[in-house]
């Protein structure tokens, strides 16, 4: 009997303690689950969408807002204004000529930053060019182009170096082709990319490139794109600043010249703002800050707006969302993220591009990436049908804006023309 008793208390225990971790369990389930993001396009979206149809593109298209690109050109302007501060447009973050013409036209600047030979060969074109490389280039093909692009084109072009190899190199590509080589020296002001990481060694470059007459040096070009991203981008800023200025300095000690006539590059998109209040460079290169894609959501750019979208068509519009092999995992997902319930398999995909609109969108990572027929997953809020569009916003411009073909623009009502892409390049 007594047995019976204490087996009778064992049960009660058990089912006390087996319910009350069912509580817990389920309350936690509760606490994990998601909150619905769900929703539908907004009126400029709604806008975009019925413009795009009047249009009859029925496929992934890059789409320019040209009022709010217009915007983005009125906010640069505007932080310019007070130094009058020179601007170096981007090739390679606005590669298509339509959209180069546009900006350069709205910033009144005839300066340009490539990065590769086969835009360096495009832009070479325009007869009044002041092209400055972004990067260095490989000896072999700064001998190639020097042939393509002849001695007046050739002249308009700064190349840069960055470090006394790679001076030496082209400096026997001058000798060989008895042409005089402007070159601007790229100095490491803390991103540390590259470059002349002193200004000893700096000063040694600048020594081996006055034993060279077939180099004529033209100016430093220092990139600064990591202050905001430090604990403190006053401070970082300032760095920068003093590693720039002792690097100017160097130059006037070595070569005994006229500074007033250096191309003396800094900045970029993250930090034009910046420079546009204080400042020892005398230029300051912007590409992307025109687009505003998504990875330039940064303080110092609030003043610019998103104004290049991808819009592509729904393919195929499902009530609920199955995992392949695993189906049995979808109850449970949708439960505790209402985002999973719908698929939506989308006109391509797998862009460096986060999805905008509808609210609510979200990839799937338990199953995969295509760039066929992307799913995107969403919440029954979201009340897509195929044929209907999607938008992303592009997290970077230079990889993701020739993968369309022509870029479509748009005025806020109609589709009003295209700017056809340069070739693509890497």
């Amino acid at each position: 009997m007594a047995d019976e008793r204490r087996t009778r208390r064992w049960t009660r225990r058990a089912l006390i303690i087996g319910g009350g971790a069912a509580v817990v369990g389920g309350t936690a389930l509760l606490a994990a689950r998601k909150e619905d993001r769900g929703g539908t396009h907004d009126q400029y979206f709604l806008a975009l969408s019925n413009a795009l149809r009047q249009a009859g593109i029925a496929r992934p298209v890059l789409v320019i807002d040209v009022n709010r690109l217009d915007h983005n050109l009125a906010a640069t302007r505007q932080a310019l204004a007070p130094k009058r501060l020179p601007l170096r447009v981007v090739v390679k973050s606005l590669p298509a000529q339509g959209l180069i013409e546009h900006v350069a036209r709205g910033m009144a600047t005839n300066r340009f930053m490539v990065f590769n030979g086969a835009m360096l060969a495009t832009m070479a074109q325009r007869a009044e060019a002041d092209l400055l490389l972004g990067k260095p280039l490989p000896a072999a093909q700064v001998a190639e182009l020097l042939d393509a692009l002849g001695p007046a084109a050739a002249g308009r072009v700064q190349w840069l170096v960055d470090t006394p190899d790679r001076l030496q190199k082209y400096a026997e590509i001058a000798r060989g082709k008895s042409i005089k080589l402007r070159t601007n020296f790229e100095i490491d002001i803390g991103l540390h990319r590259g470059g002349f990481p002193t200004t000893e060694a700096l000063a040694a470059g600048l020594d081996l490139a006055k034993q060279s007459p077939e180099i004529a040096v033209t100016g430093l070009m220092g990139y600064d794109p990591h202050v905001p991203k430090m604990l403190d981008p006053d401070a970082a800023y300032d760095q920068a600043q003093d590693k720039y200025r002792a690097a100017i300095g160097v130059m006037g000690e070595v070569l005994g010249i006229d500074l007033a006539t250096l191309t003396l590059n800094g900045a970029g998109s993250p930090t034009y703002t910046r420079h546009a209040q204080n400042t020892v460079a005398n230029e300051v290169s912007v590409g992307s800050a025109f687009a505003k894609p998504a990875d330039f959501d940064l303080p110092e750019l609030a003043q610019h707006v998103p104004a290049a979208f991808i819009a592509t068509p729904v393919v195929k519009a499902l009530d609920r969302m199955h995992l392949p092999g695993n189906e049995w995992l979808s109850g449970p997902l949708n439960f505790i993220d209402p985002n999973t319930k719908r698929a939506f398999f989308i006109y391509g995909g797998h862009w460096l591009a986060t999805p905008e609109s509808p609210p609510g969108l979200e990839f799937n990572s338990l199953y995969g990436r295509s760039s066929n027929q992307e799913l995107l997953t969403g919440s029954d809020r979201i009340a897509l049908k195929p044929d209907d569009f999607v938008f992303f916003r592009p997290n970077q411009s230079e990889a993701v804006f020739l993968q369309f073909g022509d870029i479509a623009l748009f005025d806020g009502t109609n589709i009003t023309g295209y700017w056809p892409t340069f070739p693509v390049s890497a």
